[in-house]
């Protein structure tokens, strides 16, 4: 089977998961064509992910969230407004996106949650079967539970993740434990998908705070609460623009421009972590045993951290006060069955992706207003 990738790039965690993806299908004879990922003008395409993908990466234009002048949470009015202006550039987009599947003419098509994929399938019909992928469509299914939240927020959610998975013939939902699936939407629950170096890392309890921060602006919290706590060793990564690739504020206080492998390093041997609530490095600590302090920045990110601390995972905050994760660390009660969850995902994936033809098949409808 030949497939291309089609990846948000918001975040890290769609990044490592198209890598998990790769390796496995690559494992069991297949091929991986070509990568495209939607870009945005506020975050670099990952070092690590153009040099371990070994296959041609493409960008386009996509929608996304603007962070506020503080680089915390993502201003909804000026995105709105930034990604209707941006509407033409979007249209080429869909366009960019059926030339090259037409080009590489592949098997499937797998969709890392990228809504200019949904939008091409919808208006271009390309004929490459598209495969969804992304703990977003839990959100879809039946049985998530929400955190309580706007009704308009939790709309919009549910309405976005829908149109990134018009015209797939399968939506897979990672998440965070065994959910069932869901026959009536067509979700398949399946794993995490984590990369083989996490199966391989060396883990232990070291005597630091493990950190990422998705917008740059937390970085304030962060100096506030070390200056009241100089002694705690804590390395934080983030992915701002034109800095080195090391800044230390103090000797026990670093920052680290995004390298995936250094970040893995650091988690295996940190006493616990604290981050901006992405669901791929929260499984990372989950896996590895270490406690969790999540600060969301947007609506999808509360629902993952609701999910995770209702699991016993970690602990929820409105910024980075790290004295609420070191009063958590005393509580915390490592579960394995995240652990053996995790290690069936190469079985389960490999079934419902490589034998499509034999499994129930989804049929595409259009979105619900739900």
């Amino acid at each position: 089977m030949k497939y291309v990738f089609v990846v948000q790039g918001e975040g890290r965690g769609h990044f490592t998961q198209a890598l998990a993806m790769k390796d496995m299908l690559v494992g069991q004879g297949h091929k991986v064509l070509a990568v495209l990922v939607g870009k945005s003008s506020t975050r670099e395409l990952p070092v690590f992910f153009t040099n371990k993908i070994g296959v041609p990466v493409y960008t386009f234009d996509s929608p996304n969230f603007l962070p506020t002048p503080k680089g915390r949470q993502p201003n909804i009015l000026k995105s709105a407004l930034k990604n209707i202006l941006s509407f033409p550039r979007f249209v080429r987009s869909i366009f960019f996106i059926k030339k090259k599947i037409d080009q590489y003419s592949p098997d499937f098509v797998i969709n890392f949650y990228e809504l200019m994929t949904g939008l091409t399938y919808f208006f271009t019909s390309p004929q490459s079967r598209m495969i969804c992928i992304g703990h977003q469509y839990m959100f879809l299914h039946k049985k998530f539970i929400f955190p309580k939240s706007s009704f308009l927020s939790l709309f919009f959610l549910r309405f976005f993740t829908r149109l990134t998975c018009l015209g797939a013939i399968k939506k897979l939902a990672l998440s965070f434990y065994d959910a069932g699936d869901d026959i009536e939407n067509g979700i398949r629950v399946v794993p995490p998908l984590l990369r083989q170096e996490v199966f391989k890392a060396r883990i232990s309890s070291g005597d630091y705070i493990h950190g990422y921060m998705l917008n740059n602006g937390y970085v304030e919290d962060l100096q506030s609460w070390h200056r009241q706590h100089p002694k705690e060793k804590l390395h934080f990564f983030w992915d701002k623009r034109n800095v080195s690739d090391l800044l230390c504020e103090s000797p026990n206080f670093c920052l680290h421009k995004i390298d995936d492998t250094l970040f893995l390093k650091y988690m295996s041997g940190c006493k616990a972590y604290a981050t901006t609530a992405g669901f791929e490095s929260v499984c990372e600590a989950m896996f590895m045993g270490k406690p969790i302090l999540m600060v969301p920045t947007h609506i999808e990110q509360t629902c993952n951290a609701f999910d995770a601390q209702r699991i016993g995972a970690g602990v929820v905050a409105d910024y980075f006060n790290l004295n609420i994760l070191l009063d958590f660390l005393p509580q915390y009660k490592y579960d394995t069955s995240f652990k053996r969850w995790v290690e069936s995902s190469e079985l389960l994936f490999l079934r419902h992706i490589t034998d499509v033809a034999a499994d129930d098949v989804f049929k595409y409808s259009k979105p619900a207003f739900v």
